[in-house]
């Protein structure tokens, strides 16, 4: 399940008011959701913001990503945005350790390879039937 941080519209007609939810990216954009994590009204001047910091940073730590209007609202509070990475193992000499190589896969032997599939006779020849059939109506 991969998790968003996005705005659900939550006000009346012509008179918008967005809750900031964590939900599961499957889900509608007002159905259901995993945590309330603030609320948006753009209507005030200024607008009103308002995050549980704390729920944020943990939901993008277990990697939710953020829409792109909830990404710019955080933004604008100076929430980062990206899962901190954890550092590279060092070696004895100071350099950084090399990528490790991943094995490839071995290609399928020639005898377990999916075969095509081929039509018998019969079926091949009720297709040609059918097709001097439609010929011969489209016709007339």
């Amino acid at each position: 399940m991969s998790v968003v941080i996005r705005l659900m519209r939550a006000g009346a007609k012509k008179r918008p008011f967005f809750r900031m939810v964590a939900a599961d990216s499957r889900r509608q954009r007002d159905g259901r959701f995993l945590e309330i994590l603030g609320h948006y009204n753009p209507l005030t001047q200024p607008y009103e913001l308002v995050v549980h910091k704390d729920r944020v940073e943990s939901w993008i730590s277990k990697g939710a990503q953020p829409s792109e209007q909830a990404a710019s609202l955080l933004r604008s509070l100076g929430i980062a945005m990206h899962r901190a990475t954890p550092p590279k193992p060092a070696m004895a000499d100071g350099a950084a350790a090399p990528a490790a190589a991943k094995p490839k896969k071995a290609a399928k032997p020639a005898a377990k390879r999916a075969a095509p599939v081929k039509m018998s006779a019969r079926k091949t020849a009720k297709r040609a039937a059918r097709k001097t059939v439609k010929k011969a109506a489209t016709k007339s």
